[in-house]
């Protein structure tokens, strides 16, 4: 089996162009191919994980990844899935945002001896000139078109505004741009991107008069990962600051039973043939696949020596055993405390497991929050200052621990 081919069993593929020479390009190693990420936070997060996971199994087939970083297209901002437009960013937080990208990257993807390129697209459309931006390349789209494609139709409605009805013009010049200085001859995106990316195919072949063998796909990178990473705390990020291994772990560890299969095919380098084994569990067997699912997960951000630590933590923890050095902690202060005293639920706010006081004591009176193995059923239950002598484990549900101490 080809590599394309094991991209189509795990379920990656959903369109492409050009199949026979896009099959032939990546299954003899000869693409060179791009994703694009725009740096809207200072961490990747698990919605990106799909992206690079792809990267990393095309560089081993012998491919050649170019990480485009948007430095230049998160000024304007993609309205593709998006009801309103993005919140604007300077210039400084987006290439604080791209150096955090880079380092992120640079721990997955091998970048020696050229086996990969990390860009900013900030390099060539910052010094655009307007007016030849309209002549060369806007001459190349039909405004008609444009307004048929999804990405903007969904927004026609509420309001779509200039600034954005250029996202598909950049993003096209990108590939173009990319195939001129580094032979780009694929592109990789969410399905969302699909008519961005065909507007960059047929932007480099009118420029180059239909002789260029430019080819696209686009894989189930954003309708499956924007599904993915979402908590009640917000993202899962890559980032350790941002998520814990620990937590990182054990979000992986509580995905559904009629997701760890797929998560499996989509995110791991576990063998189609093992992967075929787990999907005939059922029940509590499918436990050990979560395990293993986290423990490849975490090893790949994390390295192995912190997935360790954060298995044997969590088993710990479910086996009633005492190991919580790496449980999340988040430390209390003088300040915290009112009177000598801190309510539970403000506990759970400070460390982020609840966003609001109504929350947390309706979850309490429901019976789904024990401190130090006792169940609380009291709204308003609060813990002295002195119960803090020792270290607080405070459980949410079946699954989410937290270590409090002061």
């Amino acid at each position: 089996m080809g590599v394309y081919e094991e991209l189509q069993e795990r379920g990656l593929i959903a369109q492409v162009t050009n199949e026979e020479e896009v099959r032939e390009l990546v299954n003899n190693g000869k693409a060179v191919f791009y994703i694009g990420f725009d740096p809207t936070a200072d961490s990747l997060h698990v919605g990106h994980f799909m992206a690079l996971c792809l990267m990393k199994r095309l560089q081993m087939a012998g491919n050649k990844p170019i990480a485009l970083i948007g430095g230049g297209t998160a000024m304007i901002g993609d309205p593709s899935g998006k009801t309103d437009m993005r919140k604007m960013m300077t210039k400084e937080t987006i290439d604080h945002n791209c150096e955090c990208f880079k380092k992120q990257m640079s721990k997955f993807i091998d970048f020696s001896d050229d086996k990969a390129i990390m860009v900013n697209n900030a390099d060539w459309l910052l010094d655009l000139n307007y007016i030849d931006v309209l002549r060369e390349v806007g001459a190349c789209f039909s405004v008609n078109k444009m307004l048929s494609a999804e990405c903007y139709k969904q927004r026609m409605e509420r309001g779509l505004s200039f600034l954005e009805f250029n996202y598909m013009i950049m993003q096209s010049y990108d590939f173009y741009t990319l195939y001129q200085k580094y032979g780009c001859n694929l592109q990789f995106g969410g399905d969302d991107q699909w008519s961005n990316m065909i507007g960059g195919m047929e932007l480099v072949r009118r420029k180059l008069s239909g002789n260029a063998n430019a080819m696209t796909i686009t894989l189930l990178l954003n309708s499956e990962g924007k599904k993915m990473g979402k908590t009640e705390k917000g993202a899962v990020w890559l980032d350790a600051e941002k998520t814990s291994p620990y937590e990182f772990y054990q979000y992986w560890r509580n995905v559904s039973d009629q997701d760890v299969i797929k998560c499996m095919k989509l995110l791991t380098f576990v063998p189609m043939e093992q992967i075929n084994e787990y999907a005939k569990l059922e029940g509590a067997e499918l436990n050990k696949v979560k395990e293993i699912l986290a423990f490849e997960l975490t090893k790949m951000i994390h390295g192995e020596e912190e997935a360790e630590k954060a298995q044997n933590a969590a088993r710990a923890l479910f086996a009633g055993g005492a190991d919580n050095s790496n449980m999340p902690e988040t430390v209390l202060t003088d300040d915290d405390f009112t009177d000598g005293e801190i309510a539970v639920v403000d506990m759970m706010i400070k460390a982020g497991l609840i966003k609001s006081k109504g929350e947390g004591r309706r979850l309490i009176t429901q019976g789904g929050v024990s401190v130090n193995d006792e169940k609380i059923t009291d709204g308003f239950a609060s813990l002295k200052m002195s119960d803090f002598d020792s270290e607080v484990i405070v459980k949410k549900g079946k699954k989410v621990f937290h270590k409090f101490t002061k």
